[in-house]
């Protein structure tokens, strides 16, 4: 699939809806939007829109519309599966401009930001409201809030407070004609017909573009305590999940089940980093408990010295500072980069039932022990909801490219036993362009074919983000 040339008249007429500051066309300055993080894919495109409002938006849609011009929507451009690069030469809207925070509302706990806010921008005003947003995630610093709901981003906190999806009041969003949803409610019941808001979270910008939230505020834990905890096995992290989470309910916001190769990695690659405990362990959990009362010291001392007791747990620290519970998650989020000094990496976001992800890993090490010897497993993920980023670097020495050209086949083998296991393919990441294909295989057969009817439905020209999701 091949968008047509645009001629040069109808690229005149989409830069004046932005004008010509905003309407990025040199081959250098449209690069950073052309290609994603993994380096996967390349696009290509004549022309980056950077709209500033809503009803510039609109207007490039209503246009697109009349001319069946192609379009894909962008955010941050973090996005792990290739859903946000134009791959067929498409025309480009960056929402990046769209920044505004337009309210933070106290009394009802909520804000409403616009697509192009840096998500960890909501964050700090947030807290100047003294409450917090908790959609936790590495990319902070650069992913935005439209993004985060495009895709239905999960992150580090799903287990208490939930993913994006269960963070959001209202959308205004931008149809594919160029109408204009307005839906910016701040109502925690509205009984009034179908739930609109969630068709377009976890879309990926395929059946309209979200242009602005009603984000949910919690209030700020008055403490907030973090261990790393070394263990033998998946099996007694799983234990150790089921007590923590017995005594202290939903102030168990965090619990990163890690891999000894995963942390090993993370010391030798990250920002001066060192391994929290003597070790080393088999497998590791971070684990977070905040609480709205002064008890989080108390309920994370009295969890992990029973589980060292009874053999959960081989060793565990609790973080002293601030300094050192930063520590501890920059280990967290660096372990995805510091893949990359190892070779190849094949990724897979993938989940399975809570109580699977023990007999997952077994069988999937097995698998890849089996099909590519010497290949190593770098699983880590969030116990708590069962996502696993179950990633797989080359062997030791190996070519990286011949690697990389099993990614299919690798991925073939790791997602039959997700699917043994009743778990999903794609977690937190998305479909995008990456598993669009693979979805077909995957997906319900009237599940998907409800899919394709509402893409029909509200994008009857196909012109979000084609070839994406379905």
């Amino acid at each position: 699939m091949t968008a047509a040339p645009l001629s040069d008249d109808l690229l005149a007429r989409f830069r004046a809806i932005v004008g010509d500051k905003h309407a990025v066309s040199g081959e250098a300055d449209k690069a950073p939007y052309l290609v994603e993080e993994r380096g996967l894919y390349q696009g290509r495109t004549p022309l980056v829109l950077r709209p500033g409002s809503t009803d510039e938006v609109a207007a490039i849609c209503k246009l697109a519309s009349e001319t069946r011009t192609p379009l894909v929507p962008q955010g941050g451009n973090t996005g792990l599966v290739g859903g946000q690069i134009p791959h067929h030469g498409e025309i480009v809207i960056s929402l990046r401009r769209l920044d505004k925070i337009r309210e933070v509302d106290a009394a009802s706990s909520t804000m409403i930001c616009e697509a192009g806010v840096i998500l960890a921008n909501a964050h700090t005003a947030a807290e100047q409201a003294d409450r917090i947003f908790p959609l936790w995630l590495g990319s902070e610093g650069s992913c935005t809030i439209g993004g985060n709901l495009s895709t239905n981003a999960g992150g580090i906190a799903a287990l208490s407070y939930g993913i994006a999806r269960d963070l959001v009041l209202g959308l205004e969003v931008v149809l594919a004609d160029g109408r204009i949803l307005r839906g910016l409610s701040k109502l925690k019941k509205d009984n009034t017909g179908y739930d609109l808001r969630n068709l377009f979270i976890g879309s990926e910008g395929t059946l309209g573009i979200i242009t602005a939230a009603v984000l949910k505020l919690l209030p700020k834990p008055r403490t907030v305590e973090t261990a790393f905890v070394g263990l033998a096995s998946p099996q007694a992290a799983l234990s150790l999940l089921n007590r923590a989470q017995a005594a202290a309910g939903a102030t168990l916001t965090s619990f990163e089940l890690i891999s000894d190769v995963a942390v090993s990695f993370a010391v030798k690659h990250g920002p001066s980093l060192r391994a929290p405990l003597v070790g080393p362990y088999r497998w590791y959990v971070l684990m977070e408990i905040s609480s709205p009362r002064e008890d989080a010291r108390t309920l994370i001392e009295d969890i992990l010295s029973a589980a060292m007791e009874d053999g959960l747990a081989d060793d565990a620290v609790i973080a002293a500072s601030l300094e050192q519970r930063k520590m501890f998650w920059t280990l967290r989020e660096v372990i995805s980069p510091a893949q990359k000094p190892e070779g190849g990496s094949i990724k897979h976001d993938v989940s399975v039932p809570v109580a699977a992800v023990p007999t997952f890993l077994t069988d999937a090490d097995a698998a890849v022990a089996k099909l590519i010897p010497g290949a190593r497993a770098v699983a880590f993920g969030h116990l708590g909801d069962g996502n696993i980023h179950y990633n797989v670097s080359q062997p030791v020495g190996a070519d990286k490219a011949a690697y990389l050209a099993r990614w299919h086949e690798m991925n073939e083998v790791v997602h039959a036993i997700v699917l043994k296991h009743g778990g999903s393919i794609s977690a937190e990441h998305g479909i995008g362009f990456l598993k669009r294909d693979e979805l077909a295989h995957v997906k319900d057969p009237v599940a998907l074919d409800l899919m394709r009817t509402l893409k029909r439905t509200l994008d009857p020209l196909d012109i979000l983000n084609p070839g994406k999701v379905v």
